[in-house]
């Protein structure tokens, strides 16, 4: 039988139910991708071939007897190395947990592997997830098959790696500020980051602050609806992917390409172009385009900071191994460490307020449209700082002045590969970025694949 590489989730799942393709060359197909590609990439943290086929074969087996193996039956489907998964390297991407093995798997990978996908391996994170690149110690960085000089953004940048040079169809991803949407744009993918609650973490993690929110990283609108149905099975509007057979209807979208959390990010033109480009697509299709107004002023991101610090001071790790710990993760570290109680609650209910008044300030808007990223994809080492931690930051901030809105606000938000632009020379992806309302991921997704219909994109990216 003939395996299409490229096919995406939702087809191989069909074919593999159907008994026209089987798991075990499916899988056969993804390993000798990842094999071939991945030294080139540095997408995976590690690759799990005894596993893949062993679960693969359980599928055929299924199948064989005539049961559904589940709605991702085949799909091979890495996990971000961030979540634990029993008997495989669990190190977070971090020298300070290199040889650490999981010991339980985590709720979010179970549901992926018990609807019946092949786990594949690990992608590669930096350290613990905070960066917005993935240049992990000791490791190749995760950069982006449209240009190997460029990072693949982080923290899921080896999922969006992976899934943008063909590997794999779907791969699991995590966002925290930025995550999920960060690496689909610079990989030129889809990367949706749900609404806050909507994916379960629980009884294995519990939801903490709730900024992070488990997803998936795709290639299509379909497939990404169709990971979020496995990983949010009691979300109140049912099947997305059955969702996307209806029209969104006619929305109320605002569109800024200002900056919310820096007064510092240069925009480049090409993605005020993009965001500028798909406003009148969405015109086109009938929708009511108008300007959005400033979520909030940069200064109220304080109260993520202070969130996003403790975090990082909160982290269980021996004394002994801190000096194994990138210099960004040290700092983080440091600061949250000095953090108190009481600034800890005051942040909180700033977030809190802050999610209220961007309800306020975009009451009249169904979505808000910017771009993903204020520069194109970054050069690997371009924000990296090793020798000043803080000015890293900083240029993560202004790199990034759009995501962690999101984040805050609890709302669902989805990065788009519909804008390709000319930039030094080579052609790269530029991400335009979508921002719902709360609790609305259906919406979101239907007008994504509205958009899809009448301006597709790649399928898969060209390794340049």
């Amino acid at each position: 039988m003939s395996i299409d590489p490229h096919a995406p989730a939702v087809e191989v799942a069909r074919r593999v139910r159907a008994g026209e393709w089987s798991a075990v060359e499916v899988t056969r197909t993804a390993l000798a991708a990842a094999e071939r590609l991945d030294p080139v990439l540095g997408a995976f943290a590690a690759i799990t071939r005894e596993r893949a086929f062993a679960q693969a074969a359980s599928v055929d087996a299924a199948v064989a007897r005539g049961e559904d193996p589940g709605p991702l039956a085949g799909v091979p489907v890495p996990i971000k190395e961030l979540t634990e998964v029993e008997g495989l390297p669990f190190e977070a991407g971090s020298r300070a947990l290199v040889g650490n093995i999981g010991r339980r798997t985590d709720a979010v990978a179970q549901r992926l592997v018990d609807a019946g996908s092949t786990t594949l391996g690990t992608t590669a994170a930096p350290e613990f997830g905070f960066p917005a690149y993935t240049e992990p110690a000791g490791r190749l960085p995760a950069v982006s098959p449209w240009d190997t000089r460029r990072g693949a953004g982080g923290s899921s940048g080896g999922a969006a790696a992976a899934v943008a040079a063909g590997i794999v169809p779907i791969a699991h991803a995590s966002d925290g500020g930025g995550s999920i949407r960060i690496p689909a744009a610079s990989c030129g993918i889809v990367g949706l980051k749900p609404s806050r609650g909507v994916v379960s973490t629980l009884p294995t993690r519990t939801p903490g602050p709730g900024l992070v929110c488990d997803g998936v990283v795709s290639r299509t609108v379909a497939d990404t609806a169709l990971g979020l149905d496995v990983l949010a099975p009691d979300a109140p509007w049912g099947s997305l992917l059955a969702a996307l057979d209806r029209e969104p209807g006619r929305l109320r979208i605002g569109v800024t390409t200002q900056p919310v959390i820096s007064d510092t990010a240069a925009v480049h033109p090409a993605c005020v172009a993009a965001a500028t480009t798909v406003a009148g697509w969405l015109a086109d299709l009938g929708h009511e385009v108008s300007d959005a107004p400033r979520a909030f002023p940069a200064e109220r991101w304080a109260a993520f900071d202070v969130v996003w610090a403790t975090g990082a001071a909160s982290i269980p790790l021996p004394p002994e191994v801190e000096d194994e710990l990138t210099p960004m993760t040290s700092w983080l570290r440091s600061r949250g460490r000095r953090v108190s109680g009481a600034e800890y609650a005051q942040a909180m209910a700033a977030i809190q307020l802050l999610e209220y008044e961007v309800d306020q300030n975009w009451a009249g808007l169904d979505v808000v449209l910017t771009p993903t990223l204020a520069q194109p994809p970054a050069f690997v080492g371009a924000l990296r700082n090793d020798a000043d931690p803080a000015a890293d930051f900083a240029a993560q901030i202004d790199h990034t002045p759009w995501t962690s809105v999101a984040n805050l606000t609890g709302r669902p938000s989805i990065s788009l590969p519909l804008v390709r632009a000319e930039v030094d020379g080579q052609t790269l992806p530029i991400g335009v970025m979508l921002t719902g309302r709360r609790g609305r991921d259906d919406v979101l997704l239907r007008l994504a694949a509205q958009l899809e219909s009448a301006h597709p994109w790649p399928p898969v990216a060209p390794l340049a």
